[in-house]
């Protein structure tokens, strides 16, 4: 660990880990001769030693600084606090994943009442220094004294008015002399200590607040939202100022190498004339499009341009880049990976193929499977005669409705309510996240496509308008006005993302269509992937959407949701009630066709596809009237009307759900035990499938049932279970004459039978791992409670890394999976094992299933091109490195 600190020169773009990734980037660009303003990188390893050292800079990232500081001075020839001809340097955060906006930046350290002086003399332009020092001031004060902004924004918007101004542009240097004293009023009154002038000091607080920020609260937001590791730690970048807010012929801006929200390939962006960098990330100013640049400074944008595609060509990857010009010269300060919407992501993957630029196995790398879930939602139905109150610019595509909500606390409070909100602000900034977070979607009033609130929107797959200047937002009140019309907080609005359309009430949606760049990057990963994909489907809708999305079959089919049908609830409820074997018996005749139809439906969906039928699975008081409401029923009706039939049939009820209570159901009677016990509900089940099977084969459609018996804990009852499922099918087969081809397993849901999966295996065709109760025996966590009371509270102090609900366990949870494989395999080489808990759709454990050389995986129908495209990743990453081992040995 002794170099702390690397000059730009001295770094390249593989040192991310190192330099964060702004800084690996400004060495990669000044290695490759672009025009970057020199500077220096304090790595990451000195932002984890200034935390171990209790928040102190150690003495040897202090000497290096200062040694990289000279090197600094002597190339810029130029000297921090030099008052005849001063150094000005930018601050900025950068860690090793790209956070926009999530950490502190510092533009213009050095200024201070002298070097202003200087500034001016030397460039001429007294209302340049001013300008630059009140921000320095502004920025300094918020980020390092921790002043609010407010107090610094309201006296400049003050100020302007008393001097009739609209725009910060019209303010001159004795304007901004004026607002100086000011601000160091409110400095003084905040923090009882005078603005430091010193500027040494000045650089070694700001790297202070720069490695602080790494632990505030937004950033610790965004890093659990993106799974950001939190032991990285952020570097920082110390960087010669050059400035966009030296006259007409200077400017600032940020640009996209393609659109970030289609992925058309165009230079798409925007800038500010007369401006620093801030302006426009901030939303302070509406800016210009980029286009309009080659019309004001024509050379300028050809170089900019002539830069965008070495720089796309040099990464092979879309560029978000930053970029200021000053007194007609071009100068790059940051370039990164760009973010974009999954359909962007889509296009751009896809035509980098077809231009050449990389190769299919790197596309599919290059698509977030999460990202595709943007893609597989509702948009406004263009048939419905819309109300447009008001129009901005599209910033982030997709369409929700909610209620209209002005606070980011408040967001958060009534999202987690289960309430649909939208979160209305003149701009967001990134303190803000939480709210953003809980919201359907953004609206702001200012700012523009690569604001704060359009970035993080995009990231998030939220819709997003943003610079909306028709809304007019008074947050006192809770209201915005267009014109005439009032909305208030809680009023029901309709955003359109795609469009900047914003419309009172709500708007009817329709599903989405999937674009012929999607379909072909499927086809690419169904080429590549190993692992199968099947759908999570209980009627023939469900499995009709599975197949459009292109599941490879039904791999997990719950018997128990066609029973929960309000017609068939009274039917159900009467075989549990049968006093005898005739009565329940009879219940169960009137059950069979109907369990048959949907069977017969899911097959045909699945159009010849294998589907994996469950035998019922819940305690039977799931299908019973709630004891207490029962109770209460009872009660009334015992002193209203106590000779009532009504009275004698609900005292029957309540008799009969006491029966069946149990203390805890998750464990208790269901499962294979019912069939155990009412081996009677399984036949007729299986019967139901044979049948239907039968009735498809007349029609010449082929069927492959695979059914499933749950929560066997025990080799003998999967042996029971299957005897009578072979019984069933040979008496269907008779009746019909139709030999049906089937299998039968066994989910394995309990950890017994992962122990003991080499005995199981013998009386199974296939496992399926149901890692949603495997996860509630393993833990020893009823789902519903830990999820409600404690289990949040687990991930936010870093007890579990993820929710083991939503995130599969590798450690326990998977250890359990492996052991089943391994020991069913062992038994049974022609083992089928499969997933169908909510863990199939999740990336990171499709890794795992991969890995664990699972045959698919089973997911909701929604998720199958997620499942399909991280199938197709895990594949080519796991290839990828076999092949990296084997040229290394």
């Amino acid at each position: 660990m002794d170099k702390l600190v690397y000059l730009f020169h001295e770094g390249h773009g593989d040192m991310k880990e190192l330099l964060g990734g702004k800084g690996a980037n400004l060495a990669e660009m000044t290695r490759i001769g672009l025009p970057v303003p020199y500077g220096f990188t304090i790595t990451t390893q000195a932002c984890n030693a200034y935390y171990e050292a209790s928040k102190t800079i150690p003495a040897l990232v202090e000497k290096q600084t200062l040694e990289a500081l000279t090197c600094l001075e002597e190339k810029m020839g130029k000297k921090l606090g030099d008052p005849l001809n001063p150094l000005l340097v930018s601050v900025r955060s950068g860690s090793v994943f790209s956070m926009p906006g999530m950490m502190d930046t510092i533009l213009n350290l050095g200024m201070n009442d002298e070097t202003v002086l200087g500034m001016a003399k030397l460039t001429n332009n007294p209302r340049f220094a001013y300008d630059s020092y009140r921000r320095f001031i502004q920025m300094f004060s918020n980020v390092v004294l921790e002043i609010d902004t407010y107090y610094f924004e309201q006296f400049l918007e003050e100020t302007r008015e008393q001097k009739g101004y609209s725009s910060d542009p019209e303010m001159s240097a004795t304007d901004w002399q004026e607002l100086i004293i000011g601000y160091k009023g409110i400095v003084k009154k905040h923090t009882r200590k005078e603005f430091p002038q010193n500027p040494n000091e000045q650089l070694f607080l700001a790297i202070n607040a720069v490695f602080n920020s790494w632990n505030n609260q937004r950033a610790i937001v965004y890093r659990r939202l993106n799974k950001i590791p939190d032991h990285l730690g952020t570097a920082v970048n110390i960087q010669s100022m050059v400035f966009g807010n030296m006259g007409d012929d200077s400017g600032t801006g940020v640009a996209f190498t393609r659109n970030p929200s289609t992925g058309e390939h165009v230079l798409y962006g925007e800038y500010l004339i007369n401006a620093q960098g801030e302006d426009v990330v901030a939303g302070i100013r509406t800016p210009q499009p980029i286009a309009a640049l080659k019309n004001e400074m024509p050379e300028v944008y050809k170089q900019f341009t002539d830069t965008c595609k070495r720089l796309e060509q040099h990464y092979l990857e879309m560029q978000d880049i930053e970029f200021t010009v000053e007194r007609g010269q071009l100068f790059i300060l940051q370039t990164r990976n760009g973010k974009r919407t999954a359909q962007a992501a889509i296009r751009i993957a896809v035509e980098m193929v077809e231009e050449g630029i990389i190769d299919k196995k790197t596309a599919l790398l290059r698509v977030d499977p999460d990202q595709l879930n943007q893609l597989l939602h509702r948009r406004i139905d263009d048939t419905f005669e819309k109300r447009i109150l008001a129009k901005g610019l599209p910033a982030s595509p997709g369409a929700a409705t909610g209620q209209v909500v002005f606070d980011a606390d408040e967001a958060e409070l009534l999202g987690n309510e289960g309430k649909k909100v939208i979160l209305v602000r003149p701009e967001t900034t990134p303190d803000d996240i939480h709210g953003i977070v809980a919201s359907q979607a953004i609206l702001t009033s200012r700012g523009g496509m690569t604001s704060h609130a359009a970035v993080v929107a995009r990231g998030m797959g939220k819709a997003c308008i943003c610079g909306c200047e028709a809304v007019k937002i008074d947050l006192k009140a809770k209201q915005f006005t267009v014109g005439d019309t009032v909305v208030n907080y809680g009023d029901i609005i309709t955003l359109d993302g795609s469009t900047g359309e914003i419309m009172l009430g709500e708007i009817p949606m329709i599903d989405p269509e999937l674009s012929d760049e999607f379909q072909l990057l499927l086809a690419w990963a169904d080429q590549e992937r190993k692992l199968g994909v099947r759908a999570n489907a209980d009627n023939p809708e469900d499995a009709k959407k599975a197949f459009e999305f292109g599941a490879g079959g039904v791999g997990l089919c719950r018997t128990e949701h066609m029973f929960m049908d309000l017609k068939r609830i009274p039917i159900v409820q009467k075989m549990i009630l049968a006093e005898n074997y005739s009565e329940r018996m009879e219940a169960l005749g009137e059950l069979l066709p109907m369990q048959q139809g949907d069977f017969e439906g899911i097959f045909e969906a699945m159009e010849g596809l294998p589907v994996t039928i469950r035998l019922l699975d819940p305690p039977l008081h799931e299908f019973m009237p709630d004891k207490e409401e029962l109770l209460v029923d009872v009660t009334k009706l015992q002193i209203l009307d106590p000779g009532s039939a009504e009275l004698k049939k609900k005292e029957q009820l309540l008799k009969k759900v006491r029966q069946l209570d149990e203390f805890n159901p998750m464990l208790g009677h269901r499962g294979c035990r019912l069939g155990m016990i009412y081996p009677e509900i399984y036949e007729m089940q299986a019967k139901a499938i044979f049948y239907a099977a039968a009735k498809l084969a007349e029609k010449g459609i082929e069927v492959q049932p695979e059914i499933m018996i749950p929560l066997v804990g025990h080799v003998n009852e999967l042996k029971q279970m299957r005897q009578l499922v072979i019984d069933a099918a040979v008496l269907v087969q008779e009746e019909t004459g139709k030999n049906i081809e089937y299998t039968i397993g066994t989910m394995i849901e309990i950890p017994r039978a992962a122990l003991t999966a080499d005995q199981i295996a013998e009386e199974a065709d296939f496992f399926s791992f149901g890692t949603n109760d495997l996860t509630q025996t393993t833990f020893g966590y009823s789902r519903d409670d830990a999820e409600g009371k404690f289990l949040q509270a687990y991930i936010e102090n870093k007890v579990l890394p993820e929710n083991p609900f939503a995130v599969l366990d590798q450690e326990g949870v998977g250890k359990l999976v492996e052991t089943g494989v391994k020991l069913g395999r062992t038994a049974k080489p022609s083992l089928k094992t499969g997933i169908c808990g909510e863990h199939g759709g999740e990336k990171s454990s499709i890794d795992f299933c991969y890995r664990t050389g699972l045959d698919y995986v089973s997911c909701s129908p929604y998720r199958v091109p997620l499942a399909r495209l991280a199938a197709a990743q895990a594949t080519i990453r796991h290839e990828q490195k076999k092949e990296e081992v084997f040229t290394t040995a």
